[in-house]
C-alpha cells in the first residue's frame, strides 16, 4: 500500500533515492521497481534486516537489477550519514510524527537533497489522528513507546518544510478507508488482538489492497479529502540553494 504518488515525484530511471524511515520497505521497493537506485534508512534494527532481505530477494529473483539496491542501513533521521547535495529524491512516510526534533530531521533531509531535487513526505492527517488520540492514550506517546509525539496540521507541516528551504509544490490525502479501522482499534484498545470487529475490518482492508475493486477506489477518491488517514506533501529544493560539501 503506497501513500506517496510517484507520478507527482517525477522520478526517472537512474535517480538516486533516499527513503528515510523506510520501515519494512513498501516505498523503497516501489522505487527499485520503477528504476530508481534506492538507499533505505531506518532506526529499527528488525526493519532494516527485513528490508535488506527483501531487496536482496528481489535481486536474486531477477525482479530488479543489482545496481538499484544501493544499501539499507540503520541510522538517525536527525543526523543523516550522507554528504550534502547527494540525492535526486528524498522520501519519508509516516515518520516525522515519531521524531521529537522534527525540524532537525527535515533540515537533514533537505541538506542531503540535490538542488532541483524532489521531496515527498507523509504524516497522519489532523482530523483522523485527533480522534485516535481522544479515543486512547495508548495509541500515542508517552504511553506508547516510540509512538506519535505530535499531531500535524497541514499548515504546520508545510510551514516547517518551507522554513527548511523547500518549495512546496502540492499535497493530497490518502487512505480514507483506513481511518475507521484505527478509530475502531483505538476504541477497543490498540493492543487488543481479539476484537472480532477490528479483525474483520483488517481482513476487509487486506482484501481491498489485493483486489483493488472499482467501488472502493471510488470511495477512496471521494472520501480521502475529508477522512484520509495520511497527508502527503511534495516539494522541490531550489536550484540556487547549493550547499558546499564539507
Amino acid at each position: 500500500m503506497l501513500t506517496i504518488r510517484f507520478d507527482k515525484l517525477g522520478m526517472k530511471p537512474g535517480d538516486l533515492v533516499l527513503d528515510v524511515g523506510a520501515g519494512f520497505g513498501r516505498h523503497c521497493f516501489e522505487v527499485a521497481r520503477r528504476g530508481g537506485h534506492v538507499v533505505a534508512l531506518d532506526y529499527a534494527a528488525d526493519e532494516v534486516l527485513s528490508t535488506r532481505a527483501t531487496l536482496g530477494g528481489m535481486v536474486d529473483a531477477g525482479e530488479i537489477p543489482l545496481d538499484r539496491y544501493v544499501g539499507v542501513l540503520r541510522g538517525d533521521g536527525t543526523q543523516l550519514p550522507f554528504a550534502d547535495n547527494t540525492f535526486d529524491i528524498v522520501i519519508t512516510s509516516e515518520v516525522l510524527e515519531h521524531i521529537q526534533n522534527d525540524v532537525a530531521a527535515i533540515a537533514e533531509m533537505i541538506r542531503v537533497l540535490k538542488p532541483g531535487g524532489r521531496f515527498a513526505g507523509t504524516v497522519p492527517t489532523w482530523f483522523p489522528e485527533k480522534i485516535n488520540w481522544m479515543l486512547s492514550d495508548e495509541y500515542h506517546a508517552p504511553k506508547s513507546v516510540g509512538g506519535h509525539v505530535r499531531i500535524y496540521t497541514e499548515t504546520e507541516l508545510k510551514a516547517k518544510l518551507r522554513s527548511s528551504g523547500l518549495i512546496v509544490t502540492g499535497s493530497h490525502h490518502a487512505h480514507a478507508l483506513h481511518s475507521p479501522y484505527w478509530w475502531l482499534k483505538c476504541a477497543v484498545g490498540p493492543r487488543r488482538e481479539d476484537s472480532r470487529a477490528v479483525n474483520a475490518y483488517k481482513k476487509f482492508l487486506e482484501w481491498d489492497i489485493i483486489e483493488q475493486p472499482r467501488s472502493t477506489r471510488l470511495a477512496e477518491r471521494v472520501l480521502s479529502p475529508v477522512l484520509g488517514k495520511s497527508l502527503a506533501v511534495y516539494g522541490t529544493k531550489p536550484i540556487d540553494s547549493l550547499v558546499p560539501s564539507a
